[in-house]
């Protein structure tokens, strides 16, 4: 049984850590994942004031501690003062807002980092000089942005990790005029040398789409999937892996129906 758990938890990622259940992007979240069993684990990040970069979503800090720095215009020290635990409950309190070199180090021997760049190229020689630092196989570490000119920026400067472009599932006519239609998106991927797409979940997000990418070699993620049988219906589809909030209640719903 454990076999099969572990080969599960291969095509789940743990979204902001294990963040259902504590509080995302915190060492205590991405921990927990750990702790759980999960293979990966997707952080988001961003480049302080002073040049490190720090695991949070948003361009501030409001949502996840009720203070507002705008992280770009902040220091590390005054980031790692606030509370990033307490809006998740009483539990959590006293959680910091990580640096990335704290989350790389918690990678066990058999765990993957997703990294999401939220920011611009500004950040890449520090990612570049971090990542490095940390010891980690080339195979732990993959990297994913929204931002195609700064994912490509990143396949020349590290070329040595996998890179995955993120986009929104739109209605057809949408993804013509935004370019994220499946032979806009090839085109583009052949060009800058990226190994695949992570592509929002949605009712667009359906069995066409998905094989246009795999008919062409490449691995599709998806992001954030929280129901079974959607999760079930994707991986039949082709999807290689999925980013949930639930990684590994997800993996032990699952277990038996799908083998990845």
């Amino acid at each position: 049984m454990e076999i099969q758990k572990e080969k599960m938890h291969s095509c789940l990622i743990a979204h902001r850590g294990e963040s259902y259940d504590a509080p995302e992007n915190t060492l205590s979240a991405v921990q927990l994942a750990w702790e759980r069993g999960c293979k990966a684990v997707e952080v988001d990040v961003h480049l302080t004031g002073d040049n490190q970069i720090c695991v949070i979503h948003d361009r501030d800090t409001l949502r996840t501690t009720g203070g507002k720095l705008v992280v770009r215009k902040s220091t590390m020290e005054a980031l790692q003062r606030l509370d990033a635990g307490r809006w998740k409950g009483e539990k959590w309190a006293g959680e910091k807002i990580p640096a990335l070199e704290e989350v790389l180090a918690s990678v066990p021997l058999h765990g993957k980092l997703v990294i999401e760049i939220k920011c611009g190229s500004e950040i890449l020689d520090t990612l570049k000089r971090t990542t490095q630092n940390s010891l980690l196989r080339n195979d732990q570490i993959e990297i994913i942005a929204f931002d195609l000119k700064t994912l490509a920026e990143a396949r020349q400067m590290m070329p040595q990790y996998k890179m995955f472009w993120l986009f929104e599932s739109r209605p057809m006519w949408l993804q013509y005029f935004l370019g994220t239609n499946p032979e806009a998106v090839l085109r583009k991927l052949r060009k800058h040398n990226i190994d695949g797409v992570n592509v929002g979940n949605s009712k667009y997000f359906n069995k066409k789409n998905i094989e246009s990418f795999t008919a062409a070699g490449l691995p599709v993620y998806t992001w954030t999937v929280n129901d079974p049988e959607r999760a079930l219906e994707l991986l039949k589809y082709g999807v290689s892996s999925i980013t949930t909030d639930r990684a590994a209640w997800m993996a032990e719903i699952l277990k038996g129906r799908f083998d990845c």
